[in-house]
């Protein structure tokens, strides 16, 4: 095969305690596992897929894609040499179909199928399935997978290798009576956990034993509904811990390495939204620990591929404990190629190949500092919840040495509701840590987005905070600091000039860059001095009414400018493109600055190093009219785009404020909407559960009592 080197030059290697030495063993056979890869199926979709891709063609090694009813024009599709239609959108009829992606592999020829993350990526059974059909499968034995994604046994074996382990239970014996005695003998906070849980789902946590039984249930039932599986464990919650990874590899042949730490620790629902490599503000004492600690872990098991042995680490005495394990490629993967250059997707074929590891532990080097942004469709300020539907507009900052965007959707296309919300992950390297978070920020800013709501913004200000870039990160950072993550929203005077500027620029050009958005007109005769001596812009910030008076001068681009009847100011415009990017350069009084701008419907959007500002115009009386009249206040409309899962009450059932009400499953999270108020349901909507709804969608009108 292309890729592979010629053998007889492969040097064997052989593991001591906390380091990889070099070895002649005569007696080792490498031929027996040498299995040549000439073609991968890769069995997820998105940039996952389209990462796999990348490195897969570099090698020589052709792809195949296999895509559901929503992802037919995907961009993972029309990456791939060869591509097949699998099922419906819905996962669990496409993606999670392992019978049918075998099908694809054999009818495609593929020797080999890489499952990326998440769906079957730690699949036991699918694992074994590809074993007896002969097709490697791209990840570690079916064993470690196993043991590994039971946390009762994963915490038993680890004890067993030296490996430190938090105080809880992870036995066999799941009554209610032997859950609550063991609760009370950990002492809380506890943290209930599924024991195939994975993904933030199934993990709830305990304050006091009063809130004990509803955790250990809603738990239970998200358990299920996720991993077919409703076992528990129980564990000491130990309070704003920082979350710590380590990437592991190991071969065929015994040999086994990590490749530093990195930093998971700021996160929303349970999840990672920012991470870093290596971990901040750690001694090389610990560093060298929680490597060592994960080779031992590696080994435990047998494992063979990419893996990641996470840590709860203490924030003051950084002492570790640990977690769990990741039998597969983690999502944030690239920052620890990009502080050891190397490409693990490359060592994954490598190895599933038959390959020996291509370093030793001593050529391993660290250099520099990276970081992660997970740039998601979502609401942060409604709770970081996901949003589906169409990216009309996406521009994101054009990748460069150093700095890696990593995508499987482009501009035009959907975010699904049957899938997570994840638009792109901005990867950037400094050479050291303010390095990166100022390189970061200034990608963050590059971002254009129209039609979804994203995070940027909130990356921007998470990525800018005084303590993160202090380092002092743990779990509980966006809680604790969430005055200042969510401030009020502030508009500045000259971000409203330029909005009503762009707008007033945009109306009169001729020609737009898109169906959906308008670019500037750059030529002379977007300044017209006759067509209005004065024009008065109305925009709305949020709920607030902002007036913008223009006056155009005799000088071309030259205008007298004022907000809200303040005092005017002469405003001097020079309009430029930039590849896909309007440029607005407004000189207002005695300051200049430069931002991009784009008009989109009826809103106005400004970026600038703050991020995105959006301003809407004015829309006529009778739309604003019908969408009130759409549904009284205190009914219960679905917070998110998604599939309706279930309807907890009939129509003349009385209901308490804070009942559950429905439950709506969205971008694989599950989502329990309450009564917003005391009442009796007069009405349920006519849906079934799997009927897919959009947001704002009302499924039970309420009344009053005594309207009853």
């Amino acid at each position: 095969m292309a890729y592979l080197r010629k053998l007889n030059n492969l040097i064997p290697i052989c593991l001591t305690s906390h380091s990889v030495r070099f070895k002649h063993v005569q007696s080792l056979k490498l031929d027996k596992h040498i299995r040549p890869i000439d073609k991968v199926l890769i069995a997820n979709r998105g940039e996952i897929a389209c990462r796999v891709m990348r490195t897969a063609k570099k090698l020589g090694i052709r792809t195949v894609a296999v895509y559901s009813d929503a992802d037919k024009h995907a961009m993972h599709v029309e990456m791939a040499d060869e591509a097949f239609h699998i099922g419906p959108a819905p996962s669990s009829q496409s993606y999670l179909n392992a019978e049918k992606i075998l099908e694809v592999a054999k009818k495609s020829s593929s020797q080999a199928i890489h499952p990326g993350y998440g769906f079957l990526s730690e699949n036991v059974e699918f694992c074994e399935k590809c074993a007896n059909s002969d097709v490697i499968f791209i990840g570690p034995p079916a064993s470690a997978i196993r043991d590994m994604g039971i946390k009762s046994t994963s915490k038993a074996i680890m004890s067993e290798a030296g490996v430190p382990i938090v105080k809880g239970y992870h036995g066999e014996d799941q009554s209610i009576e032997k859950l609550q005695a063991e609760a009370k003998r950990i002492g809380f906070p506890l943290m209930i956990k599924a024991v195939r849980g994975g993904g933030g789902k199934g993990m709830r946590i305990a304050m006091n034993e009063s809130e004990f039984l509803t955790q250990l249930e809603s738990a239970k039932t998200e358990s299920l509904k996720s991993f077919g599986d409703d076992n528990m464990l129980l564990e000491q919650y130990i309070t704003d811990p920082r979350h710590v990874e380590v990437q592991v590899f190991a071969d065929m042949y015994g040999n086994a390495v990590h490749l530093f730490e990195r930093d998971c620790s700021v996160q929303r629902r349970h999840q990672k939204i920012i991470e870093e490599a290596p971990a901040p503000g750690l001694s090389e004492e610990t560093r060298q620990a929680l490597g060592a600690a994960a080779v031992r872990a590696a080994r435990a098991v047998g494992y063979v591929g990419a893996g990641t042995v996470e840590f709860i680490l203490h924030r003051t005495t950084h002492d570790f404990h640990f977690m769990e394990m990741n039998t597969r490629l983690q999502v944030e993967h690239p920052i620890t190629e990009m502080i050891t250059g190397t490409d693990l997707v490359e060592w994954q074929l490598r190895v599933a190949a038959g390959e020996p590891l291509p370093l030793s532990q001593e050529e391993i080097i660290r250099r520099g500092h990276a970081v992660e942004c997970r740039i998601y469709a979502e609401e942060p300020d409604a709770g970081f919840l996901p949003r589906a539907g169409m990216l009309n507009r996406l521009v994101q900052p054009a990748p460069e040495e150093h700095v890696r965007v990593e995508t499987g959707v482009r501009e035009g296309q959907e975010v699904s509701v049957h899938y997570d919300p994840m638009i792109a992950k901005l990867v950037v390297w400094g050479k050291d840590r303010h390095q990166a978070l100022a390189k970061t920020r200034r990608k963050l800013s590059e971002y254009q987005v129209a039609g979804l709501e994203t995070n940027v913004n909130f990356l921007l200000r998470l990525s800018g905070d005084a303590s993160f870039v202090a380092g002092d990160v743990h779990t509980a950072f966006i809680p604790q600091h969430r005055e200042r993550l969510f401030p009020e929203p502030r508009l500045r005077p000259h971000t409203a000039v330029q909005a009503a500027l762009a707008h007033l620029i945009s109306s009169q050009s001729e020609t737009s860059a898109n169906d959906s958005w308008k670019g500037i007109n750059v030529s002379p005769s977007a300044w017209r001095p006759n067509y209005n001596l004065e024009k008065t812009v109305h925009l709305k910030f949020g709920e607030r009414d902002v007036r913008v008076q223009v006056q155009y001068l005799d000088t071309p681009h030259s205008y007298n400018v004022r907000v809200d009847g303040g005092e005017w100011t002469r405003a001097d415009v020079a309009v430029r493109r930039e590849g896909d990017r309007d440029r607005l350069i407004t000189k207002l009084g005695d300051h200049t600055s430069d931002v991009s701008v784009m008009t989109y419907a009826d809103e106005v959007h400004v970026y600038d190093e703050n991020g995105q500002t959006v301003l809407r115009l004015p829309r006529p009386k009778y739309q604003i009219e019908s969408e009130a009249a759409g549904g009284a206040a205190g009914n219960a409309s679905s917070p998110t785009p998604g599939i309706l899962e279930k309807i907890l009450v009939n129509k003349g059932d009385k209901v308490e404020k804070g009942q559950p009400l429905f439950v709506v499953i969205a971008m694989k999270m599950e989502y329990v909407v309450r009564s917003p108020r005391e009442g009796v349901v007069a009405d349920v909507a006519p849906y079934k559960q799997g009927d897919a709804i959009g947001k704002g969608t009302q499924i039970v009108i309420l009344a009053e009592e005594k309207e009853k």
